[in-house]
């Protein structure tokens, strides 16, 4: 199988699974530990460099994007710029969307307000930059703000249990005050 077909045979699997399941529980920890072999397969089909094909490029992006570190986030982000300049149509979105999980996960407010997180309360938009406008954000595929904070606070699904939480996460709820006491 060539690279890129690989990379979008990885990405079908990808999205063929649940992601509403609580993050601790067993499936959870299962899905994870499937979306990390997934990017190491990527990172392996990449490592002599990209294709010029915007399906496998936008592919390994949204891969990446499901990484657990800013760096993997970071990357799917270049990815995804990539795979939108060689014409992937949902491709801007998903840059600006990787974008946001960078800085989630280095603990910085997002660009564009695609990531929306349990508080320990209820489920809220991750901080945003101030700074970026409306427009930029449709310009890139996003929603307006407002929008984006409404689908927050219509999120109606259980917040999973804090204990287990990401650093940058349990850091957000302190500064927030939500941080149920242990």
């Amino acid at each position: 199988m060539d690279r890129s077909a690989a990379l979008v045979r990885l990405l079908a699997e990808d999205q063929a699974e649940d992601r509403a399941v609580l993050a601790g529980e067993p499936a959870y920890v299962a899905l994870r530990s499937r979306d990390r072999t997934r990017r190491e397969a990527v990172l392996e089909l990449l490592a002599d460099g990209w294709p010029e094909d915007a399906a496998a490029l936008y592919a390994a992006a949204w891969i990446m994007n499901h990484g657990d570190l800013w760096e993997e986030a970071a990357y799917g982000h270049r990815l995804a710029q990539q795979a939108a300049h060689l014409g992937h149509p949902g491709a801007r979105w998903l840059a600006a969307a990787a974008y946001d999980r960078a800085m989630m996960y280095s603990g910085r407010p997002q660009k564009y307000g695609t990531n929306i997180v349990p508080d320990g309360v209820g489920w809220r938009l991750w901080d945003v930059d101030p700074a970026i406008t409306d427009a930029e954000r449709v310009a890139n595929d996003v929603p307006p703000l407002a929008e984006m904070q409404a689908r927050a606070a219509a999120t109606a699904t259980p917040q999973p249990d804090p204990t287990g939480a990401p650093e940058w996460l349990r850091s957000a709820m302190r500064r927030w005050g939500t941080l149920p006491p242990v």
